[in-house]
């Protein structure tokens, strides 16, 4: 174990945060430290909006799901996939770019993803702490036209960063056993490993709670992955011009 093993093993996610504003040199840091991950190609297909406006980051909450910690962390970063900047590099060497394809949409998603967990990991580095917020897609039409959003950018999710206000327990993860496999895909861990899975979450929900809430992990993803999710998103992304062709 090392100091970044430790810190990035330690990761909690983060709700409540103190009224204290971030620095520009912290947020600086934390955007550089997003750009120095892995791209596919060199592309650096994303783009990062740092909202700080007190009535931009209450709509944001609203249109999240009505998330608090959204309007109360100091800083909220909208993470985006894009491609608008692809297209305009294109136009420059007189190139008219196909974007609307499935590869294309994945990179620019993956790029996203990468870049935010670098900078989730700086942010922490630095005492701070963040939470990811998947629900800016439950309304991405309307965050969209509140960012400006062009076409060929979509918000793949958010992020509040602060100084934590409070200490949250971790969530325990799956077993390594049932997310590592060698050579080949082995299925016939799964079903063992899920149920010892279940009890070590049933435990931790209900001291939790204090006993109020008694479920498992499979219990809370079966309630997720019965009915399609965000139904609205494909008919949003082939807006934006994600053809996904």
């Amino acid at each position: 174990m090392n100091q970044v093993i430790e810190l990035i093993q330690s990761h909690r996610s983060i709700r409540k945060y103190k009224d204290t504003p971030l620095t520009n040199e912290q947020v600086e840091t934390i955007i550089q430290s997003a750009q120095m991950a892995s791209s596919s190609n060199h592309m650096q297909a994303y783009s990062v909006i740092g909202v700080t406006d007190p009535n931009v980051k209450k709509r944001l909450a609203i249109l999240a799901g009505n998330q608090v910690y959204v309007e109360r962390c100091p800083l909220f970063l909208v993470w985006c996939a894009d491609l608008h900047r692809l297209k305009v590099a294109c136009s420059l060497q007189d190139t008219e770019m196909v974007a609307g394809t499935t590869e294309n949409f994945i990179v620019a998603t993956v790029d996203t993803a990468l870049a935010a967990q670098n900078a989730a990991i700086a942010a922490e580095s630095m005492g701070l702490g963040i939470v990811y917020i998947g629900g800016i897609r439950n309304n991405p039409k309307e965050v969209a036209k509140l960012l400006h959003l062009p076409e060929l950018v979509y918000p793949v999710f958010g992020m509040c960063v602060g100084m934590p206000d409070h200490d949250p327990g971790q969530r325990p993860r799956l077993p390594l056993e049932l997310i590592y496999h060698e050579n080949r895909y082995d299925p016939e861990k799964a079903k063992k490993g899920i149920e010892e899975y279940d009890q070590m979450m049933r435990r931790y929900y209900l001291n939790r709670t204090h006993h109020s809430r008694d479920t498992t992990w499979s219990k809370e993803m079966a309630a997720i992955m019965r009915q399609p999710n965000r139904k609205h998103l494909r008919s949003f992304l082939e807006g934006q011009g994600f053809r996904l062709e």
